[in-house]
C-alpha cells in the first residue's frame, strides 16, 4: 500500500529514533544517562494528583466531555492568564483547552494553511513547526536566529526578503533551545509586524515559568488581534508532560475557527485530567519558587559539566535546558557521539533544531543532581 505524498516531506522525529538507540544500549548493559530530553522527571504537586484521583468519582467522569473543555478548566486558564500575565481573556470564547500544545500546532496549521502557503519557522527552533507544515504540504521558509542578535528575529530584514503568501509565523519565547527571553517591547513590535503583513504570529509559550521570574505573553492586555495567538502548556510548569494538557489563547474568531478542526479530531479530554489541571492552575507562587530552586541547583552542576567539556554557555538562559557552543575545532555532532559511545551520556545535538544550531549542543535539566554528578565524573575520567 503506497503512503500519502505528504509523508515524503517528513522524517521520523529525531528523539523517537534516538531514544530507541539509547534503549538498545541500555539493554546491552550500558548505563546511559539521558541529559537530552526535556521531560520533567519530577512529580506534579500532590494536591493536583489528589484532584485528578477525586475526579474519577465524578458522576460524569467516564463520559464524553465538552470539545472545548469543562467550564471550570476554561475559567482556571483565564484566571491563570490574569494572575501571571495580566491578560484578561473571555473564558467562553478566547481560550481553548488542548490535549497538549503539540496538538495545537497541528490544529492551528490545519485551520489556516492551504497547500502551497508559506510558513515562517525559526532556525534554530522546535522541529515540529517544520514537520507539521510539511505534512500539510505548506512551504517552510526558515528565518535565521543568531546569537549576535540575542536569538531574536530581525523583522525589518524579513520584510525586505518578501512575505508573499506567508500565512503563519511561529515564534517561541522563552525560546527553545537557546533559553532566550523576549521583552514586552519586542512582542509589541511583533504584533505590529503581524498586523501590517497580515500574518498569523503564534507564540509557543510553555517555558515562561522555568528559570524565569517575569513571565510574558504576546497577547495584548485589552485588545485581541486576529493576527496573534498563543500556545501554553502545563507540561513543563507543573511536571505534567504525560497528562497532555495545554491551551490556546486568541481572538474569539480564531478560537472558533480552530475549534472546527479540533472538534473533528477528538471527543474531549478525560474529566479527571481536567480536574487535576484546574487545581494546578490555581496553585500559589510558592510552587514555582520551589521548582526553580531545584532547577537552579541542577543548572549549576550542568554548567560545571559544560565548562569541563570546554563548551560555552551564554548567561541568563531560562527554560529546562542549557544551550552551549561546542569547543573550537570540534563539531557538535562528533561531541555528542563521543559522549554517548565513550561516556554513556546522551545530550542533544543542536543541528536537529536547524542549521543555526549546528555548532551547539543542548543539555537537559531533567535529571537528578546525582545523575549529573555521575555524568561529570565520567567526563573527568
Amino acid at each position: 500500500m503506497k503512503t500519502a505524498e505528504r509523508l515524503e516531506s517528513v522524517q521520523e522525529y529525531y528523539f523517537s529514533k534516538k531514544l530507541r538507540e539509547v534503549a538498545a544500549l541500555r539493554e546491552q548493559g550500558k548505563p546511559v544517562i539521558n541529559l537530552g530530553i526535556g521531560s520533567p522527571d519530577l512529580a506534579p504537586p500532590q494536591q493536583v494528583v489528589d484532584a485528578m484521583q477525586n475526579g474519577l468519582k465524578h458522576s460524569k467522569a467516564h463520559q464524553y466531555q465538552p470539545y472545548k473543555g469543562i467550564p471550570e478548566l476554561r475559567n482556571a486558564m483565564t484566571g491563570f492568564y490574569s494572575r501571571y500575565y495580566d491578560i484578561n481573556l473571555n473564558a467562553e470564547n478566547e481560550i481553548l483547552p488542548l490535549m497538549g500544545s503539540k496538538e495545537g500546532i497541528m490544529h492551528i496549521s490545519m485551520t489556516f494553511l492551504n497547500k502551497g502557503d508559506k510558513v515562517l519557522v525559526p532556525d534554530p527552533g522546535y522541529p515540529t513547526y517544520t514537520s507539521v507544515s510539511g505534512l500539510l504540504q505548506a512551504e517552510v521558509q526558515k528565518y535565521t536566529l543568531d546569537e549576535s542578535q540575542k536569538w531574536l528575529p530581525d523583522l525589518e530584514a524579513l520584510e525586505q526578503l518578501g512575505l508573499e503568501n506567508v500565512k503563519i509565523m511561529w515564534v517561541n519565547y522563552p525560546h527553545m533551545p537557546t533559553g532566550t527571553k523576549a521583552t514586552a517591547d519586542f512582542f509589541k513590535k511583533l504584533t505590529a509586524f503581524a498586523e501590517k503583513n497580515e500574518i498569523l504570529v503564534v507564540n509557543d509559550n510553555p517555558y515562561s515559568f522555568i528559570q524565569n521570574t517575569q513571565p510574558l505573553s504576546i497577547l495584548d492586555t485589552d485588545i485581541r488581534s486576529d493576527y496573534v495567538m498563543e500556545l501554553n502548556s502545563l507540561s513543563k510548569s507543573f511536571n505534567m508532560a504525560g497528562w497532555r494538557v495545554g491551551m490556546l489563547a486568541g481572538s474569539s474568531k480564531n478560537i472558533e475557527a480552530v475549534l472546527k478542526v479540533k472538534s473533528n479530531m477528538d471527543s474531549g479530554m478525560f474529566y479527571p485530567l481536567q480536574a487535576g489541571a484546574v487545581k494546578a492552575l490555581q496553585l500559589s507562587d510558592e510552587w514555582f519558587l520551589k521548582l526553580n530552586e531545584l532547577y537552579s541547583s541542577r543548572k549549576k552542576k550542568v554548567l560545571e559539566l559544560v565548562k569541563t567539556l570546554n563548551c560555552e554557555a551564554a548567561p541568563g538562559q531560562s527554560g529546562l535546558f542549557v544551550w552551549a557552543k561546542a569547543p573550537a575545532g570540534k563539531s557538535a555532532e562528533s561531541l555528542v557521539d563521543e559522549l554517548l559511545y565513550d561516556k554513556d551520556l546522551f545530550v542533544t545535538p543542536g543541528f536537529i533544531f536547524g542549521e543555526q544550531g549546528r555548532d551547539y549542543v543542548r543539555f537537559s535539566l531533567c535529571a537528578t543532581e546525582e545523575m549529573i554528578d555521575e555524568a561529570l565524573k565520567r567526563i573527568r575520567s
